[in-house]
């Protein structure tokens, strides 16, 4: 009698992870409330003491006017997304991460999950950024807008068209770019831009990000990344500046202060974590959506995912 003996499943191959951390402009009141009962809490005075900032206030009680500056801006989005890197990691410890990139100022949480930056320093960094830039802003205030429904080449003729000073600052997908620069000169390029049929929502901060009007934050900002240690890490970080994958070391310094000035290359990004460093699977880490949004407009055949923030008691 002939007997069917059944071949052994195939073992499911474990995802390479991409972790992505997100950048200003996805912070909102109350967004450490879901952290607060959670074992990494404890990161929140660390990054208080480094920084010099209140973050549980900033995390727990602060508005969306006083969030909405960009040094408040920054540390509280910093220290939400290293809770939940934190959490992720203590719940999910053999997940192969294979590579980190951050979005702006996500790259410094994504030097903290690389091994690069220690949590006191990234916070230090962070925290003398932010103030840099509000400096900056203070000397030239400015305003970002994100234009959606057109590529990279329409709304680099949009910026070539404009009055005054506006430049490309990300470019997220292929039908999302941001445009940063005077507060006069993005309300214009808005108005045009919804003129041609197009999209374009302005975004929620009050300085005008990796452009020249940043300028003057580059020389406060590159005295402390000097005095800062940048080890060898764990895994290669995806850099804003030139869309490649670098080992930790000292050249980050220059990297890190090429970015105040410079556009964020998202897209490109993505392709190289999906391409080179053969990624499957892209986690949104940190508050909000937008990382794994724009991950499934980029790459709509890899997997996307978020890691959410636990459920709040009684909410």
């Amino acid at each position: 009698m002939e007997t069917h003996v059944e071949e052994p499943a195939a073992p499911r191959t474990a995802p390479r992870i991409a972790v992505l951390f997100p950048g200003q402009g996805v912070q909102r009141p109350g967004m450490g409330e879901p952290w607060r009962d959670t074992p990494s809490w404890a990161l929140v005075e660390e990054v208080s003491r480094a920084s010099g900032f209140d973050a549980a206030h900033l995390l727990l009680a602060a508005d969306q006017e006083t969030l909405s500056r960009t040094d408040h801006a920054q540390i509280s989005v910093f220290t939400a997304s290293l809770l939940a890197w934190s959490e992720f990691r203590r719940t999910d410890p053999a997940a192969d991460v294979v590579a980190v990139a951050g979005h702006s100022l996500g790259e410094y949480a994504a030097l903290v999950a690389a091994g690069v930056l220690s949590v006191a320093d990234a916070a230090w960094l962070v925290g003398e950024r932010g103030r840099a830039m509000a400096d900056a802003a203070r000397l030239r205030p400015g305003a970002m807008a994100a234009v959606m429904g057109a590529g990279l080449d329409t709304v680099e003729a949009l910026v070539a068209a404009a009055q005054g000073d506006l430049w490309v600052a990300n470019h997220n997908s292929p039908q999302q770019t941001v445009i940063a620069g005077s507060r006069t000169a993005v309300q214009q390029a808005a108005a045009r831009a919804a003129g041609a049929g197009l999209r374009c929502t302005v975004l929620p901060v009050t300085a005008a990000c990796h452009t020249p009007l940043m300028a003057p934050a580059a020389t406060p900002l590159r005295q402390a990344l000097d005095l800062t240690r940048f080890t060898a890490g764990t895994v290669p970080v995806v850099a804003n500046v030139d869309a490649t994958a670098h080992r930790g070391g000292p050249h980050w310094r220059e990297l890190c202060t090429r970015q105040l000035t410079g556009p964020v290359h998202w897209t490109a990004t993505l392709r190289v974590l999906n391409e080179d460093l053969a990624a499957t699977t892209f986690l949104d880490i940190g508050p909000g959506a937008t990382l794994s949004a724009l991950t499934r407009r980029n790459l709509p055949d890899a997997e996307s995912l978020r890691f959410k923030a636990p459920a709040v008691q009684g909410a």
